[in-house]
């Protein structure tokens, strides 16, 4: 009899404790998780770059740094608010909308535009569940469930991280994802 309790108090013990280890919405707080790893290295990254090297840019046909930082924060105004459906303050991809990325050039400016843009998509992120987020809505490329749009914001702020990446090795900066790990 004491072996039976003691199974069934172990199997309830470990039940229970892997129903706690699981998020209620594990998908949409995976997708938080991934879109935070890049929101500190973009983040990280505009700090590092040099006021001077802002208008850096590698060869004449393509963004400069600071082009970039404010492009990935119109992106992710229009990325984000497509998502919730409020018009974004700022950037965005409405027809009427103010770019960032053409009208901001100070390190100062665009460092406060992005991190306006994150703040923006924080807001989406928290209120993001597995359920909501499979609602399907129209976007650019067509219907696609909101999750989906979310990933598609983290996927393309990685893409552009990568462009960040080469111009800071470029002018000899550690990118953050490079640096040591501190414990």
């Amino acid at each position: 009899m004491r072996k039976i309790i003691l199974v069934s108090f172990v199997t309830a013990f470990v039940t229970g404790a892997a129903a706690q280890a699981q998020p209620a919405n594990p998908l949409s707080a995976s997708a938080k998780r991934t879109y935070d790893i890049i929101k500190g290295y973009i983040t990280k990254s505009a700090a590092k770059m040099p006021e001077e090297n802002y208008a850096f840019k590698p060869t004449p046909d393509v963004r400069s740094f600071g082009q970039i930082v404010g492009h990935i924060a119109d992106a992710n105004y229009g990325f984000c608010s497509a998502v919730s459906g409020e018009k974004p303050p700022a950037g965005g991809f409405a027809p009427d909308a103010v770019s960032i990325e053409k009208t901001k050039t100070s390190k100062a400016d665009l460092e406060k535009a992005l991190g306006e843009s994150f703040a923006f998509c924080d807001k989406v992120h928290a209120g993001m569940t597995d359920t909501a987020g499979a609602a399907m809505i129209k976007f650019f490329t067509g219907e696609m469930a909101k999750l989906s749009i979310l990933e598609f914001n983290t996927h393309h702020d990685f893409e552009h991280y990568g462009n960040l990446v080469t111009y800071m090795r470029l002018k000899g900066i550690v990118p953050p994802s490079s640096e040591p790990r501190t414990q």
